[in-house]
Protein backbone atom coordinates (compact mmCIF):
# COMPACT_ATOMS: atom_id res chain seq x y z
CA UNK A 1 0.00 0.00 0.00
CA UNK A 2 0.86 3.73 -0.28
CA UNK A 3 -0.14 4.79 2.57
CA UNK A 4 -0.05 2.46 6.70
CA UNK A 5 -2.84 0.52 6.61
CA UNK A 6 -1.65 0.13 10.15
CA UNK A 7 -1.52 3.59 11.25
CA UNK A 8 -4.81 4.47 9.72
CA UNK A 9 -6.67 1.94 10.88
CA UNK A 10 -4.90 3.04 14.15
CA UNK A 11 -6.48 6.49 13.23
CA UNK A 12 -9.78 5.19 12.83
CA UNK A 13 -9.99 3.20 15.91
CA UNK A 14 -9.58 6.37 17.77
CA UNK A 15 -12.12 7.50 16.11
CA UNK A 16 -14.56 5.03 16.95
CA UNK A 17 -14.61 3.96 13.55
CA UNK A 18 -13.95 0.35 11.66
CA UNK A 19 -13.83 0.66 8.00
CA UNK A 20 -14.02 -2.40 5.34
CA UNK A 21 -10.78 -3.84 3.28
CA UNK A 22 -11.99 -2.10 -0.02
CA UNK A 23 -12.58 1.45 1.58
CA UNK A 24 -9.12 1.18 3.25
CA UNK A 25 -7.91 0.75 -0.37
CA UNK A 26 -9.75 3.76 -1.63
CA UNK A 27 -8.64 5.90 1.01
CA UNK A 28 -4.80 4.20 -0.22
CA UNK A 29 -5.73 4.96 -3.64
CA UNK A 30 -7.22 8.45 -2.66
CA UNK A 31 -3.66 9.24 -1.06
CA UNK A 32 -1.83 8.19 -4.06
CA UNK A 33 -4.17 10.03 -6.27
CA UNK A 34 -3.86 12.87 -4.41
CA UNK A 35 0.17 12.68 -4.28
CA UNK A 36 0.64 12.55 -8.17
CA UNK A 37 -2.03 15.07 -9.23
CA UNK A 38 -0.55 17.35 -6.28
CA UNK A 39 2.73 16.96 -8.85
CA UNK A 40 1.00 19.15 -11.47
CA UNK A 41 -1.47 21.55 -9.72
CA UNK A 42 -1.05 22.69 -5.77
CA UNK A 43 -3.57 20.99 -3.95
CA UNK A 44 -2.27 20.47 -0.50
CA UNK A 45 1.20 20.83 1.10
CA UNK A 46 1.35 17.68 3.19
CA UNK A 47 2.50 14.81 0.42
CA UNK A 48 3.91 12.37 2.91
CA UNK A 49 1.69 9.34 3.23
CA UNK A 50 1.76 9.70 7.26
CA UNK A 51 0.63 13.05 6.79
CA UNK A 52 -2.08 12.64 4.53
CA UNK A 53 -3.43 10.06 6.75
CA UNK A 54 -3.06 12.20 9.72
CA UNK A 55 -3.49 15.82 8.87
CA UNK A 56 -6.23 14.90 5.98
CA UNK A 57 -7.54 12.11 6.79
CA UNK A 58 -7.43 10.92 10.21
CA UNK A 59 -8.95 15.01 11.06
CA UNK A 60 -11.99 15.01 8.44
CA UNK A 61 -13.13 11.77 9.71
CA UNK A 62 -13.66 13.48 13.38
CA UNK A 63 -16.60 15.28 12.54
CA UNK A 64 -18.69 11.13 12.43
CA UNK A 65 -17.42 10.74 16.06
CA UNK A 66 -19.48 13.88 17.16
CA UNK A 67 -21.86 13.70 13.94
CA UNK A 68 -22.55 10.77 12.72
CA UNK A 69 -24.16 10.70 9.26
CA UNK A 70 -27.09 8.65 8.32
CA UNK A 71 -28.50 7.57 4.56
CA UNK A 72 -29.96 9.96 2.39
CA UNK A 73 -28.53 12.95 4.13
CA UNK A 74 -27.39 16.28 2.22
CA UNK A 75 -23.80 17.12 3.04
CA UNK A 76 -22.44 20.09 1.63
CA UNK A 77 -18.48 20.58 1.73
CA UNK A 78 -17.92 24.19 1.34
CA UNK A 79 -14.26 25.37 -0.05
CA UNK A 80 -13.77 21.61 -0.37
CA UNK A 81 -10.33 22.12 -2.38
CA UNK A 82 -8.43 18.42 -2.80
CA UNK A 83 -11.88 16.89 -0.99
CA UNK A 84 -11.29 17.11 2.71
CA UNK A 85 -13.88 16.86 4.81
CA UNK A 86 -16.03 15.73 1.81
CA UNK A 87 -14.88 12.95 0.17
CA UNK A 88 -13.40 11.45 3.53
CA UNK A 89 -17.44 11.70 4.41
CA UNK A 90 -18.32 10.08 1.64
CA UNK A 91 -15.89 6.77 1.79
CA UNK A 92 -16.88 6.55 5.55
CA UNK A 93 -20.67 6.69 4.97
CA UNK A 94 -21.36 5.99 1.19
CA UNK A 95 -25.07 6.72 1.67
CA UNK A 96 -25.00 10.32 2.18
CA UNK A 97 -25.54 12.70 -0.26
CA UNK A 98 -22.51 14.85 -1.10
CA UNK A 99 -22.08 18.57 -2.85
CA UNK A 100 -18.24 19.52 -2.96
CA UNK A 101 -18.50 23.11 -3.47
CA UNK A 102 -15.07 25.34 -4.78
CA UNK A 103 -14.31 28.68 -6.75
CA UNK A 104 -11.25 26.93 -7.90
CA UNK A 105 -12.33 24.70 -11.14
CA UNK A 106 -8.40 23.31 -11.09
CA UNK A 107 -9.43 21.78 -7.58
CA UNK A 108 -12.20 20.68 -8.87
CA UNK A 109 -11.05 19.16 -11.63
CA UNK A 110 -8.83 16.70 -10.13
CA UNK A 111 -12.23 15.65 -8.09
CA UNK A 112 -14.15 14.65 -10.76
CA UNK A 113 -10.96 12.25 -11.38
CA UNK A 114 -10.70 11.43 -7.92
CA UNK A 115 -14.41 10.71 -7.85
CA UNK A 116 -14.29 8.64 -11.25
CA UNK A 117 -11.41 7.18 -10.56
CA UNK A 118 -12.98 6.04 -7.06
CA UNK A 119 -16.20 5.32 -8.05
CA UNK A 120 -17.97 7.40 -5.77
CA UNK A 121 -21.09 9.63 -6.99
CA UNK A 122 -21.11 13.52 -5.67
CA UNK A 123 -22.54 16.91 -7.33
CA UNK A 124 -18.91 18.77 -8.30
CA UNK A 125 -20.41 22.42 -8.03
CA UNK A 126 -17.89 24.90 -9.24
CA UNK A 127 -19.33 28.45 -7.28
CA UNK A 128 -18.16 30.54 -5.28
CA UNK A 129 -20.24 30.12 -1.37
CA UNK A 130 -21.82 32.98 -0.73
CA UNK A 131 -23.21 33.12 -4.69
CA UNK A 132 -24.97 29.44 -3.94
CA UNK A 133 -26.40 30.78 -0.83
CA UNK A 134 -29.01 32.89 -2.76
CA UNK A 135 -29.52 30.43 -5.22
CA UNK A 136 -32.98 28.71 -4.42
CA UNK A 137 -31.43 25.32 -5.30
CA UNK A 138 -28.75 25.29 -2.72
CA UNK A 139 -29.86 27.86 0.16
CA UNK A 140 -31.28 26.46 3.68
CA UNK A 141 -31.28 22.91 1.79
CA UNK A 142 -28.52 20.71 3.53
CA UNK A 143 -28.77 18.77 6.50
CA UNK A 144 -25.07 19.60 7.27
CA UNK A 145 -22.69 22.33 5.92
CA UNK A 146 -19.10 21.68 6.59
CA UNK A 147 -15.61 23.46 6.35
CA UNK A 148 -12.03 22.71 6.53
CA UNK A 149 -9.62 25.47 7.22
CA UNK A 150 -11.63 28.21 4.96
CA UNK A 151 -11.53 31.31 6.63
CA UNK A 152 -12.11 33.38 10.17
CA UNK A 153 -15.15 31.93 11.70
CA UNK A 154 -17.33 34.61 11.40
CA UNK A 155 -16.61 34.98 7.88
CA UNK A 156 -16.98 31.12 7.21
CA UNK A 157 -20.39 31.39 9.26
CA UNK A 158 -21.73 33.66 6.26
CA UNK A 159 -20.61 31.63 3.59
CA UNK A 160 -22.31 28.50 5.14
CA UNK A 161 -25.13 28.99 7.54
CA UNK A 162 -27.65 29.94 4.68
CA UNK A 163 -27.16 27.14 3.31
CA UNK A 164 -28.32 24.75 6.22
CA UNK A 165 -31.69 24.08 6.40
CA UNK A 166 -33.64 24.66 9.69
CA UNK A 167 -32.66 21.65 12.24
CA UNK A 168 -29.52 21.23 10.04
CA UNK A 169 -25.76 21.52 11.32
CA UNK A 170 -23.43 23.83 10.62
CA UNK A 171 -20.00 22.06 11.55
CA UNK A 172 -16.75 23.59 10.59
CA UNK A 173 -13.38 21.91 11.32
CA UNK A 174 -10.51 24.37 12.82
CA UNK A 175 -6.88 25.09 14.29
CA UNK A 176 -8.20 26.17 17.75
CA UNK A 177 -10.10 29.29 17.90
CA UNK A 178 -8.58 32.19 19.96
CA UNK A 179 -11.64 33.11 22.28
CA UNK A 180 -11.75 36.64 20.00
CA UNK A 181 -12.52 34.63 16.70
CA UNK A 182 -15.07 32.19 18.37
CA UNK A 183 -16.95 35.09 20.28
CA UNK A 184 -17.42 36.90 16.85
CA UNK A 185 -17.96 33.61 14.82
CA UNK A 186 -21.07 32.48 17.45
CA UNK A 187 -22.24 36.62 17.38
CA UNK A 188 -22.35 35.98 13.59
CA UNK A 189 -23.93 32.72 13.63
CA UNK A 190 -26.56 33.85 15.79
CA UNK A 191 -27.63 36.79 13.22
CA UNK A 192 -28.07 34.25 10.97
CA UNK A 193 -30.06 32.13 12.48
CA UNK A 194 -27.46 29.40 14.28
CA UNK A 195 -26.66 28.58 17.82
CA UNK A 196 -23.43 26.84 19.30
CA UNK A 197 -23.99 23.34 20.39
CA UNK A 198 -21.12 22.07 20.68
CA UNK A 199 -16.90 22.92 20.90
CA UNK A 200 -14.99 19.76 20.55
CA UNK A 201 -11.24 19.82 21.25
CA UNK A 202 -8.83 17.27 19.77
CA UNK A 203 -5.78 16.05 19.34
CA UNK A 204 -4.17 14.27 15.76
CA UNK A 205 -1.24 11.57 16.33
CA UNK A 206 0.85 13.87 15.30
CA UNK A 207 0.04 16.32 18.19
CA UNK A 208 -1.23 18.62 15.81
CA UNK A 209 -4.29 20.78 18.07
CA UNK A 210 -7.83 20.95 16.37
CA UNK A 211 -11.60 21.92 17.42
CA UNK A 212 -15.06 20.77 16.19
CA UNK A 213 -17.68 23.05 16.75
CA UNK A 214 -21.18 22.09 15.92
CA UNK A 215 -23.94 25.10 15.45
CA UNK A 216 -27.63 24.14 15.16
CA UNK A 217 -29.84 26.18 12.66
CA UNK A 218 -32.45 27.09 14.36
CA UNK A 219 -34.57 29.78 12.19
CA UNK A 220 -34.12 30.66 9.07
CA UNK A 221 -31.51 33.23 7.71
CA UNK A 222 -32.62 37.10 7.14
CA UNK A 223 -33.13 37.08 3.51
CA UNK A 224 -30.11 39.62 2.67
CA UNK A 225 -27.61 37.21 3.77
CA UNK A 226 -25.44 35.79 2.82
CA UNK A 227 -24.05 39.14 0.82
CA UNK A 228 -22.15 39.52 -1.65
CA UNK A 229 -17.85 39.12 -0.85
CA UNK A 230 -16.79 42.63 -1.01
CA UNK A 231 -19.52 43.21 1.18
CA UNK A 232 -18.46 40.14 3.32
CA UNK A 233 -14.81 41.17 3.29
CA UNK A 234 -15.51 45.24 3.73
CA UNK A 235 -17.58 44.77 6.86
CA UNK A 236 -17.54 41.11 8.49
CA UNK A 237 -20.08 40.33 10.69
Amino acid sequence: MFISKPLLESCLSQIGLALDEETLLRFDRYARLLTEYNEKVNLTAITDPDGIVVRHFADSLYLLKELPLSFGMRICDVGTGAGFPGVCLLLASPGISLTLMDSVNKKLEFLRFLLSDLGLQAEVLHVRAEEAGQDPAYRASFDVVTARAVAQLNILSEYCVPLVKTGGRFAPLKAPLSEEERRRGCTAAANLGAVLRLKQFYTLPDGSARELLLFEKKSQTPTKYPRNAAQIAKKPL
